[in-house]
């Protein structure tokens, strides 16, 4: 049993794929985040714009 165990633990090949994930999480997170920060500036400017244009 210690020997399956141990060798569970070295095993390596699955790693890759499962970092590669993560990468592609985080930066799908990072990505969404940006691109509702630039939606609401645009929102804020297009309401300043038309307050202005009054």
């Amino acid at each position: 049993m210690k020997l399956l165990i141990a060798r569970f633990i070295r095993e390596e090949d699955g790693s890759t794929a499962l970092e590669y994930g993560l990468i592609a999480a985080g930066l799908s997170i990072a990505i969404v985040t940006v691109l509702a920060q630039v939606a609401t500036t645009f929102s804020r400017l297009k309401a300043t714009a038309a307050i202005a244009g009054q």
